[in-house]
C-alpha cells in the first residue's frame, strides 16, 4: 500500500535485516543460473569461473575492514563466525597452552556470543561477564582489571543491535594486544556502517553478516589474523574448504553477491553516515514537537548513525506497536518461548522493567527517506498519545 507516495508500512527495522541492494542482487542473478558451476571444482571454465568471482568477493569483503584477503574464512552468518570464533580460538589456544581458559565478554553482547561464552562453561572455561556503564559502554579500567594471564580471548562486539553503541576498540585492541590476548569483535551491526581496520584496532577475529548490510541472508565471514596469527580449531568436519578452518561447498551467488554489499558500503561510507544523522536528528526534532517525556537509550554521540532507541514514559511498547501498523519497528523486548521478557540490554544500562518495557527501537537504512521520516514521527506520536489516553483512561 502506498500513502502519498510513500510504501506502507514504512520499514525501521534495519537493525534487524536489510534488503538486498539491487546494486548486488543484479550481481549475483547469473551465478544461479547460467554461471552455476562449484568453485571448488576447478577442472573446468564453470568451476574456474565460480573460483575466481569468489576470489574477487573475498577481496571486496577484505578491503571493508583492511584485512588481507586470504584472512577472510566464509561461513553462513555472523552467528556462525561467532560461535567459531569464540570455540574454535578457545579450544584450539587450551590444547596449546592449557593454563589458559579465561573468556572475558560484556553481559550486553548479542545472544550468540553470550550463549557461545556460556557453553565453554562446560567445557571447564571460566567465564567474565563484564557490566557496562549506562551509556552503554564498557569501562576500560574494569576491562583491564579482569584480563589476567589466563586469559585466551576478549570479545566486545563493535556495535550493540539495540542500542547502536559503539565500543572503544582500538582502546581495547592496545589493551588485548599489550596482554597477549586475542581480541573477537562481533561486526555484524557495524560492518559498512563505521569505519572499521583490523589493524589499526588490533583485532584478531571479526564477524561479519550479509543481510545486516544490504546483502543476501545465508551468508557472512570471519576475519582471522594471519600474523600474528590467531588458530581455530574448527566446528566441524567435511571436505577442509576455506583453509580447512569451515567445510562446505561455498553458495557461490551469495558470496559474490555479499562481496558486491562490502564494496558498494565501502564506497558510500561515509556519506550514507551523514545522511542517517541529518535523517535521525529531523525525526527526533519532528517528534519533540508533538510527544513530551521520552528519551533516548545509550550513548547519544558514539551510536550507529541509523540507530534510534527510545524509551516513553507511560506507553507499553507492545500496545504502541499495535496502535502504529503502518510501522515497521521493534521493541526493545526480546521473545524466547513464548515468554515477553524486558530487554536484557536495556537492563544492563540500568533500566527499570517498567522503563526496558516502554523502549521501543527503530532503525534507519539505505532507502529510507525524508518523507517516510516525517511520517513516522506523526504516526509513531498519535500512537503515543492513544497508548497513554487509554493507560490513564485504565
Amino acid at each position: 500500500m502506498t500513502h502519498d507516495n510513500i510504501k506502507i508500512p514504512v520499514y525501521l527495522d534495519y537493525h534487524a535485516t536489510t534488503p538486498v541492494d539491487p546494486r548486488a542482487l543484479e550481481i549475483m542473478l547469473p551465478w544461479f543460473t547460467e554461471k552455476f558451476g562449484n568453485p571448488h571444482s576447478t577442472s573446468h571454465s564453470f568451476g574456474h569461473e565460480a573460483a575466481e568471482a569468489v576470489e574477487m568477493a573475498r577481496g571486496q569483503v577484505a578491503r571493508m575492514i583492511g584485512a588481507d584477503p586470504r584472512e577472510i574464512v566464509f561461513t553462513s552468518g555472523a552467528t556462525e563466525s561467532n560461535n567459531l570464533a569464540i570455540k574454535g580460538a578457545a579450544r584450539f589456544e587450551r590444547r596449546q597452552r592449557d593454563q589458559r581458559n579465561r573468556i572475558v565478554t560484556l553481559v550486553s553482547e548479542h545472544k550468540c556470543v553470550v550463549e557461545s561464552v556460556k557453553d565453554m562453561e562446560q567445557e571447564g572455561f571460566e567465564t567474565i561477564f563484564l557490566p557496562v556503564q549506562p551509556n552503554g559502554k564498557v569501562d576500560l579500567a574494569v576491562l583491564d582489571r579482569a584480563i589476567d594471564d589466563k586469559t585466551v580471548l576478549v570479545s566486545v562486539m563493535a556495535a550493540n543491535n539495540e542500542i547502536g553503541v559503539i565500543q572503544p576498540l582500538a582502546e581495547i585492541g592496545a589493551m588485548t594486544r599489550d596482554r597477549g590476548v586475542l581480541l573477537h569483535t562481533d561486526a555484524a551491526q557495524a560492518a559498512g556502517k563505521i569505519p572499521l581496520d583490523i589493524n589499526d584496532a588490533n583485532i584478531d577475529l571479526l564477524s561479519i553478516s550479509g543481510h545486516k548490510l544490504y546483502g543476501p541472508n545465508g551468508i557472512g565471514a570471519l576475519y582471522v589474523r594471519r600474523r600474528p596469527r590467531a588458530r581455530l580449531e574448527p566446528l566441524f568436519s567435511g571436505g577442509g574448504q576455506e583453509r580447512t578452518v569451515r567445510s562446505g561447498t561455498l553458495p557461490a551467488p551469495l558470496v559474490i553477491g555479499f562481496g558486491e554489499a562490502c564494496a558498494l558500503a565501502t564506497a558510500e561510507l561515509s556519506d550514507e553516515a551523514d545522511r542517517l544523522v541529518r535523517l535521525r536528528q529531523r525525526f527526533l526534532d519532528r517528534l519533540g514537537t508533538r510527544v513530551e517525556d521520552f528519551a533516548i537509550n545509550g550513548d547519544i554521540d558514539d551510536r550507529l548513525a541509523g540507530n534510534i532507541n527510545l524509551r516513553f514514559e507511560g506507553v507499553d511498547a507492545l500496545k504502541l506497536i499495535d496502535l502504529a501498523p503502518d510501522l515497521a519497528f521493534s521493541t526493545g523486548s526480546a521473545c524466547t518461548s513464548a515468554v515477553v521478557e524486558p530487554s536484557y540490554v536495556l537492563r544492563a544500562i540500568g533500566l527499570t522493567d517498567d522503563e526496558a518495557g516502554s523502549s521501543v527501537r527503530l532503525g534507519l537504512g539505505r532507502f529510507t527517506t525524508a518523507d517516510e521520516i516525517d511520517f513516522a514521527a506523526d504516526h509513531l506520536a498519535t500512537a503515543i498519545r492513544q497508548c497513554r489516553e487509554r493507560a490513564s483512561a485504565a
